[in-house]
């Protein structure tokens, strides 16, 4: 790999020991993925994937204290994935002692050794930092250092800045450093289309059942997506909100860093097919397949028949435009089911700043008045433990259906069963 010269000299400790250990880790891994150089990072802030203090972390945790103690700190300020715990979400007492106890016990000092790193501000956790009202919103042709799956493929696709799906610490090092190693999808090449996916549904489809399908069948490959343009129309609040949960289904379902969507994404616009590369496969999705991949879907529930005790909604966390929209749907259902109130637990999640800024509106009232849960958590952290588990949660998330034992209603579905019950 070709180091500039000041990238050797931090190698060779010219800005102390710390510092020279985060620049090897990174040219190792770069390394590991025949990295031809060492680029710098552009974007204007970092987002972090750890942002859960769990108490298995201690070596985590001890990093982190070194790297404070050396100063080696982000010069970067970052975010991070969401919060694992709010109060306001229904759990039981022996939920609470896990999570509290067991779990998340070191939740408050990993906070703080964030804060001390280069925490944008305190309440900066969320998996979609590049909404406008949390301001972590990457130009194009940003060089990043994220890990966030569903974030880095926004970025990449929705955005058009260049991230490589990396791991957690992989990401911090990256900040500490300002450095990153270039290769994969922050080269033209490695954003070249080895699929192209054409959309033949008659009607739009579900954001999440296309994402999934994506995902499942072209894996880490970038695809060039057609037809489906004619869904979305333009790149509006309407758009991103699909892109970002079928870009988030193609990253958990599979492992897509970068989509392309003809008449769309900006790089698709701009370069067009050129985009695509001359041995490109081909996927067909019309009904029919999307039925497929639906009924497709494992049930893990021990009893697949129990009544759900909890809906969870926004994973990745939901955008101000759904929270309107969805509290107008959850409205007129409880209004046509003749109910007051949801039927089951429900919770939305979205970023504090999104809330925030939800609850200066007249809707942040009326959507309490249908019962449902407005809340910063992560969904998924909820559910990775045994109680959690043997729970009947149901979601219209394909992330979350893939990491946990959610089970997996389309929006539709999710709708009528919150409004007024029933399997």
């Amino acid at each position: 790999m070709l180091l500039t010269q000041e990238q050797q000299e931090i190698l060779n400790g010219s800005r102390g020991e710390t510092m020279a250990k985060v620049m090897e880790t990174l040219v190792r891994y770069g390394e590991l993925y025949d990295a031809d150089a060492m680029i710098p990072v552009t974007g204007k802030y970092n987002h972090l994937v750890t942002s859960f203090g769990l108490k298995a972390l201690t070596p985590v945790y001890e990093l982190m204290d070194q790297l404070i103690a050396e100063g080696a700190v982000s010069g970067t300020k970052f975010s991070a994935d969401p919060r694992p715990l709010d109060k306001n979400v229904p759990s039981s007492f022996l939920q609470n002692i896990i999570f509290n106890h067991f779990m998340y016990s070191k939740q408050d000092f990993y906070e703080d050794q964030l804060q001390k790193l280069g925490l944008m501000e305190k309440d900066a956790f969320t998996c979609t930092c590049y909404m406008d009202e949390v301001g972590n919103t990457p130009g194009k042709g940003d060089i990043l250092s994220w890990s966030e799956s569903s974030a880095v493929v926004y970025a990449n696709s929705v955005l058009a800045a260049r991230c490589n799906r990396n791991s957690g610490i992989i990401d911090l090092m990256g900040a500490i450093c300002g450095f990153v190693p270039r290769f994969g999808l922050l080269t033209d090449e490695g954003r070249k289309a080895k699929w192209i996916v054409e959309v033949r549904t008659t009607k739009k489809p579900e954001a999440q059942l296309l994402g999934s399908a994506i995902g499942m069948k072209v894996m880490e490959d970038v695809p060039y997506i057609k037809g489906l343009d004619k869904w979305l129309g333009s790149l509006d609040d309407d758009a991103k909100a699909y892109l970002k949960d079928m870009g988030a289904a193609t990253a958990s379902n599979g492992a897509v860093g970068l989509y392309h969507v003809a008449g769309i994404t900006p790089e698709a616009v701009e370069q067009g097919e050129d985009l695509i590369l001359p041995d490109a496969q081909v996927y067909v999705i019309d009904d029919a397949e999307l039925k497929r991949v639906y009924d497709s879907y494992p049930v893990i529930w021990k009893n697949k028949e129990a009544t759900p005790k909890l809906c969870f909604m926004g994973c990745p966390h939901m955008s101000l435009h759904q929270l309107i929209d969805w509290t107008e749907r959850v409205e007129q259902g409880l209004k046509a089911a003749g109910n007051k109130k949801v039927v089951i637990p429900t919770v939305f999640t979205a970023a504090p700043a999104v809330i925030e800024k939800f609850n200066a509106t007249p809707y942040a009232a009326r959507l309490k008045e249908t019962g449902v849960i407005l809340s910063y958590i992560c969904p998924l952290m909820y559910m990775n433990n045994p109680l959690s588990a043997k729970m009947p949660v149901i979601t219209s998330s394909n992330k979350l259906r893939t990491y946990t034992s959610a089970r997996y209603y389309t929006d539709d579905e999710i709708l009528a069963q919150i409004t007024k019950g029933g399997n």
